[in-house]
């Protein structure tokens, strides 16, 4: 990116030191062997290890000479590696090295690529336990992905209003359904009426049918089909179509419209396994939820995500009451949760303005008063 440019210009606006702050992070998360003297601004080292926190692994990461540092719970998105994913790993080091102390909490759930409510109590009790650890400091709160969903609802839940003073939700949902709705029929209707056309996420079909393989699958042909999904869900594709082998002829056949990608074949039975499953969307979809948020919320969103279309960043700046909503971006700049190269400078003006925000509201966190 080029954003020794864009800090230039920033820097004509409002005071600078900020921006190159957030520029710095920006520039050291597409490249953590970068150094300069944008790079290095503001550059701490870190120290990383790791802990349990609300009964569950995490991992810290404290920027080393930062006395009373701000903190911030970063919580991965649905991948089976959690908190040991290299993307999240550097992101976190990557805020840490800005003066932030980082706390990433593995969300089990989410490592099985399971939207389930019971996440959402691990993360407000993760912001609660770094809250504690840095005397009682409320912490910033930030999800990636459908966390960035479930930290919205964790947020707007006041069992952990005293521990929280922001939340960021980058590349999260605002209505589950919708977003499996958009993974069959590659359409997100947005709150103006229009509808969004994109080619969803190919792994869309297959998320769904593993987290509720019994649907699609006979009870003999259950195990060896979760193992194959779990297989394809892991990019391990040789392995998947081995197990595959297992299955009996005609649940090996529907596998392997699977493995092919055919979402279009096996699209009637998704969307009938949708509605079946709409009752439960509510506990772990932001809309439903955040009339209730007390605290400043952020909403970046990439804007040619696939995974969770942008048009959901529209949704919840609609859902979210206007006094909370301290910014929401469609960015070019980013793709779901990673950087984009080559993109606009506008695009990279706006990320670091958004950015710098970010860790003005981490620096600006009170005391709690419980």
């Amino acid at each position: 990116m080029a954003l020794a440019l864009v800090v230039g210009v920033l820097a004509l606006w409002r005071p600078a030191s900020a921006h190159v702050r957030a520029a710095s992070l920006l520039v050291r998360f597409a490249d953590p062997d970068a150094h300069g003297l944008l790079a290095d601004a503001g550059r701490h080292d870190v120290d990383i290890r790791d802990e349990e926190a609300a009964g569950t692994r995490a991992r810290l990461y404290v920027p080393v000479g930062v006395d009373d540092p701000p903190g911030l719970v970063v919580v991965h998105g649905v991948h089976w590696k959690g908190i040991d994913e290299p993307r999240l790993e550097r992101f976190a080091r990557t805020i840490a090295a800005s003066g932030v102390e980082v706390l990433t909490p593995e969300i089990r759930e989410l490592c099985d690529y399971q939207i389930d409510p019971a996440s959402i109590a691990t993360i407000g009790e993760s912001a609660r336990s770094l809250s504690a650890s840095l005397g009682g400091r409320r912490v910033g709160l930030m999800g990636l992905s459908f966390a960035g969903g479930l930290s919205l609802v964790a947020a707007s839940d006041a069992r952990w209003a005293d521990a929280l003073s922001f939340v960021v939700s980058v590349g999260g949902h605002d209505d589950l359904g919708r977003v499996l709705r958009f993974f069959v029929d590659d359409a997100a209707p947005l709150p103006d009426g229009t509808t969004l056309r994109m080619h969803a996420h190919d792994y869309g079909a297959a998320v769904l049918v593993y987290s509720h393989v019994e649907d699609f699958f006979p009870p003999e042909d259950v195990p060896a089909a979760r193992d194959a999904l779990r297989a394809v869900l892991h990019e391990d594709f040789d392995a998947a179509r081995e197990l595959a082998k297992n299955l009996s002829p005609p649940a090996a056949a529907r596998m392997q419209r699977i493995l092919a990608h055919d979402t279009a074949s096996l699209a009637p039975e998704l969307r009938a396994e949708i509605a079946r499953l709409e009752p439960g969307f509510a506990a772990v979809s932001p809309s439903d939820h955040v009339g209730a948020l007390r605290v400043p919320a952020f909403v970046l969103h990439g804007a040619g995500d696939t995974v969770v279309p942008p048009s959901e960043a529209e949704w919840l700046a609609h859902d979210i009451p206007r006094p909370m909503l301290r910014q929401a971006l469609v960015s070019h700049a980013i793709e779901h949760v990673e950087l984009e190269s080559g993109t606009p400078i506008g695009d990279e003006l706006a990320l670091v303005h958004f950015m710098s925000d970010v860790l003005d509201a981490a620096d600006d966190e009170p005391l709690s008063t419980r």
